[in-house]
Formats: C-alpha cells, sequence, structure tokens
C-alpha cells in the first residue's frame, strides 16, 4: 500500500523539524501510541494499539531515521510485531521545504502488514492505515502551529 501527501504547516523548518525528531511530540500525535522513547538520534523504540476491523493489537516496534538532511527531511523505516495479529512494517520519506514563514511537508509512505492482519483484507487494511495516517498528520500540524489551526 502506498499514500502520499502535502501539508502546510503554519510554522518554521527548523520548528517543523526539531518536533519530527521529539518521542513527545510523536507520542501525542501517533494514533493509539503508549509508548514513544529515544534510543538514540536516529532510532525510537515504540509501542503502539491499533485496531483494524475486528482485529486490536499492541505492536511493540523499533523505528530508524536514514537519509538524514536536517532540517530538509529523512526516511523514517519502522517495524513492528502484534503478536498473533501479525506484524507491520513500512517505510516513509519526509521533505520540508520552506515556503516563506510556513513550511510545506511532502510525505511518500510504503507498508505491508501480514498474520492475522493481512487476512482481513486489503480494503480495509487501506481504509485503516490512511484514517491513522490522515489522524497522525493532523494531530502532528496542531502540535507544531501556534495556537493549533492550520491549512492541510
Amino acid at each position: 500500500m502506498e499514500m502520499h501527501g502535502e501539508l502546510r504547516i503554519a510554522a518554521p523548518r527548523q520548528a517543523v523539524w526539531e518536533r519530527l525528531n521529539d518521542p513527545e511530540t510523536l507520542k501525542s500525535c501517533i494514533p493509539g501510541a503508549e509508548t514513544v522513547d529515544k534510543v538514540s538520534d536516529n532510532e525510537f523504540s515504540a509501542r503502539v494499539v491499533a485496531r483494524v476491523g475486528p482485529v486490536k493489537a499492541t505492536f511493540n516496534g523499533k523505528v530508524t531515521l536514514t537519509d538524514l538532511n536536517p532540517p530538509a527531511g529523512y526516511t523514517i523505516t519502522g517495524e513492528g510485531t502484534g503478536g498473533v495479529a501479525g506484524f507491520a512494517k513500512g517505510s516513509a520519506t519526509v521533505a520540508l521545504e520552506e515556503d516563506g514563514a510556513e513550511t510545506v511537508l511532502r510525505y511518500g509512505v510504503q507498508a505491508q502488514v501480514g498474520g492475522k492482519l493481512a487476512q482481513i483484507g486489503s480494503r480495509l487494511i487501506d481504509a485503516t492505515a490512511r484514517k491513522m495516517s490522515d489522524e497522525f498528520f493532523k494531530n502532528f500540524v496542531n502540535a507544531v502551529t501556534p495556537g493549533g489551526a492550520a491549512a492541510g
């Protein structure tokens, strides 16, 4: 599954970059996140509870940042296991471009699931992934933007 998007954030690029790398910001923005801990400058561990149709699972995983180009962007890769529910893994390229006092965030996401989750059906999985992605970016824009409002 692939998703692409672009957001305009009413905040300077450096501030957006810093928040993209802040575990507390990420925890507050990721739907179902219970923990997000910084392990090193380019690695986080996380525990996220997700529901896909009838399957609810707690995923434990790690996130690695590569292709670091501060504050212009990076590639973020994650993999998590949810016990009998299966696994989820994916990556996203994130690019930040200055536009006056605002920042344009562009992203491209690739994800795959396996195990019990894969048996649910790709349409339901895709819809859930899109919903979670949209919710993350909405939460992120609100967390980064002074006053919590932004155009999408």
